[in-house]
């Protein structure tokens, strides 16, 4: 009987401590809640960081994934010999994280930005990347052997929409020889 006298009891004293920090944790959850929500606006530019271009050293290289898509493609079912030139609206940038301090004096008011580094050693510093943001697709051209075939034509549309998220009116796809 003393074991289930001890649970009732460690019961009843947890109810009491939720009662008492209801609010605490409540608040708590919140926070959690709204740490896991994604930023609005897809990632463009936040108050706490600017946009800096790319440096040389990028991930992204439009070459490479012109050659790697024109692989995969010639290997479509009709398509034949294939070759693709994409274009970009915007190339590859970081965010960097920015101190942001603000002073008022009366009416006028007054902020500076700093960005954030970091001490890489040997008296070198670096900037604090918060965000890498990858290139904008503006339009696809492939150019390939069975361009003509219109079943064809729709494989291609249908897999470099998927591969660049561009729209079937931002691609076109062309007879060659």
């Amino acid at each position: 009987m003393k074991g289930t006298e001890g649970a009732v009891n460690a019961g009843r004293k947890l109810a009491a401590a939720l009662e008492k920090y209801k609010f605490v944790l409540l608040v708590l959850l919140a926070g959690v809640l709204l740490l896991a929500l994604p930023l609005p606006g897809g990632g463009g530019t936040e108050a706490a960081g600017e946009e800096a271009p790319a440096l040389a050293g990028a991930d992204f290289d439009l070459e490479d994934l012109e050659r790697r898509m024109e692989a995969a493609l010639s290997r479509v079912e009709g398509a034949g010999e294939v070759s693709v030139v994409l274009t970009l609206r915007s190339g590859t940038r970081q965010v960097l994280a920015q101190d942001i301090s603000s002073a008022r004096a009366g009416e006028e008011e007054t902020e500076e930005r700093t960005t954030v580094v970091v001490s890489a050693g040997s008296g070198r510093e670096e900037a604090v990347a918060l965000q890498q943001v990858y290139p904008q697709f503006q339009g696809a051209l492939v150019v390939c052997t069975g361009g003509d075939d219109p079943a064809v034509q729709l494989k291609l549309v249908e897999a470099v929409s998927a591969l660049t998220g561009l729209g079937s009116d931002k691609i076109s796809i062309c007879k060659g020889r």
